[in-house]
């Protein structure tokens, strides 16, 4: 991203606008939490770690949970003492109970869940596809999600909201990974059914959905695949971890109350207008 577009973002979308309150007192554990630098050395900032970072900012407490330790503990560091880290590799159902059940217990309840962890790997299209590839895919991308909804959900409080971090993938093709594009929509399904387990207590269930994003991992992207810099986006620009964030807290705060089972898309209007 230019300096020169970078100048003219709004605050919000630049992760430097005040908070404001909207998560006072509030209990949050994020999974994926930490960042991907992918060996940049002065990386934009991730989604996982903006929405830790900003959630901190509004008042909340914050569990960051990620597979590198040092990782969320950098996240950690940007908290402002409002945030603590678990090491936790979501491939192992095990560690999922574990990192639910410390964090509920290291905040005293738990009434915020982020799931923003998936993975691409393998080679293009379905004849690189392997079944060792998608198996790996859907245990981190889908499974992982659905562990960490059934140790947190019994544990939440009333009027508790959860979002899953998808991608714009799950609704047009655009990685060229049939596992990872299968995968971030198949949240959908899961995302509809713990709403439905979630209603008589007032947990909402949504998903966030970014498009092309200006992250580490949306760069290390765009080197193995140069046309994606290419891309036409409505609105003139990839996003920024920051504007997923904003996205996030919205749909965990009481401003989206009435707001479950939805899928708004973070894209710049690919979806709706390309």
């Amino acid at each position: 991203m230019s300096a020169d577009l970078t100048l003219s973002l709004a605050p919000e979308s630049q992760g430097t606008a005040p908070g404001r309150g909207r998560m006072a007192g509030r209990r949050i554990l994020v999974v994926g939490g930490g960042q991907d630098t992918r060996g940049l050395t002065d990386p934009p900032v991730g989604n996982g770690r903006a929405m830790c970072v900003l959630f901190s900012r509004e008042g909340a407490r914050v569990g960051v949970a990620d597979r590198n330790l040092e990782s969320a503990e950098d996240t950690v560091a940007h908290c402002g003492g409002s945030a603590f880290a678990l090491k936790t590799n979501v491939a192992n159902p095990s560690e999922i109970t574990q990192m639910v059940a410390d964090t509920h217990q290291r905040l005293g309840g738990l009434d915020g869940l982020v799931y923003n962890v998936g993975i691409g790997v393998g080679a293009l299209w379905l004849d690189g596809a392997t079944a060792e590839d998608w198996d790996k895919v859907f245990a981190v991308n889908l499974r992982g999600a659905m562990l960490t909804l059934k140790a947190a959900m019994p544990l939440m409080e009333m009027g508790s909201s959860i979002v899953l971090i998808s991608s714009i993938a799950s609704m047009k093709p655009g990685s060229r990974l049939p596992a990872y594009d299968a995968s971030k929509a198949a949240l959908g399904g899961l995302m509809r059914h713990a709403g439905v387990e979630g209603e008589r207590r007032g947990i909402r269930v949504n998903i966030v959905a970014p498009g092309l994003m200006d992250t580490s991992i949306g760069r290390a992207a765009t080197q193995g695949r140069p046309g994606r810099a290419k891309t036409p986006v409505p609105l003139g620009r990839q996003g920024t971890g920051w504007e997923t964030a904003y996205a996030a807290l919205f749909l965990l705060s009481n401003e989206a109350a009435y707001i479950t089972a939805q899928t708004p898309a973070v894209d710049g209007g690919m979806t709706g207008l390309r």
